[in-house]
């Protein structure tokens, strides 16, 4: 994922408005956060834009309901269990963390954890939108709890 920073100032917005719409309608947009800046006169909106390479549609809103995806349905039901699991974990992560679940992986991200069978930080890296810092933030705290997922669902195969 790329990031991408614009200003917008308050008092003469209309071209750098212009700039930040013609960049914004031809990228792949994963997240945009904004923040106002007051100082009198010279006040101003930042925006940072996080930004894909490649071909296809923009990303939604993680927070927008249009378009969501029903894992029950695209998973089996060993791996939604596993998917499940994960995403209890991803909740207590981000509320440790005072974070939005999906900064921490969004319900794409854990799926292709899932059906990939990731096992590795290289391989962690390879899915859409987990990137260095994602990685060095949360790469090894979630290989442990797939490994410890998958290893509490071998001991009860083993045990039946």
């Amino acid at each position: 994922m790329k990031n991408q920073f614009f200003t917008i100032p308050a008092l003469d917005p209309v071209a750098a408005q212009s700039e930040l719409n013609g960049f914004l309608s031809q990228k792949r947009i994963c997240h945009v956060d904004r923040e106002f800046v007051a100082a009198g006169e010279g006040s101003f909106w930042s925006f940072c834009i996080g930004w894909l390479d490649g071909q296809g549609p923009l990303l939604t809103n993680p927070t927008s309901s249009n378009k969501r995806v029903d894992y029950k349905e695209v998973l089996n039901e060993e791996d939604f269990a596993f998917y499940a699991q994960l995403r209890e974990w991803r909740k207590s992560i981000a509320q440790r963390d005072a974070t939005p679940p999906y900064n921490v992986f969004t319900n794409e991200q854990l799926a292709a954890i899932v059906q990939q069978k990731i096992n590795n930080r290289s391989a962690l890296r390879s899915i859409e939108g987990i990137g260095h810092t994602r990685v060095e933030k949360y790469g090894e705290a979630v290989l442990v709890e797939c490994k410890r997922i998958l290893q509490a669902g071998s001991d009860e195969t083993n045990a039946n």
